[in-house]
């Protein structure tokens, strides 16, 4: 799986790149196991939307994983 991470307000916050999350500036932050993200650690932290296509969204709950650093 490989595609855009939104958070709830629509604002690209990540990328997913097979099962690993990174941010915009391409540091690895979380591991992907089907819809559930975990820490590097092996901690469960969040969930993405089950959304076809490439471009996922973030439950509400999420959001924190990825703080807002300005528009896109």
């Amino acid at each position: 799986m490989s595609g855009n991470i939104f958070n709830s307000n629509g604002t690209h916050v990540g990328v997913v790149d097979g099962a690993a999350i990174f941010d915009l500036k391409g540091q690895k932050l979380y591991h992907l196991k089907g819809i559930n993200i975990y820490r590097l650690s092996g901690e469960l932290v969040g969930h993405l939307n089950g959304a076809q296509g490439s471009d996922k969204r973030l439950d509400r709950s999420a959001d924190r994983l990825f703080p807002a650093r300005g528009s896109s």
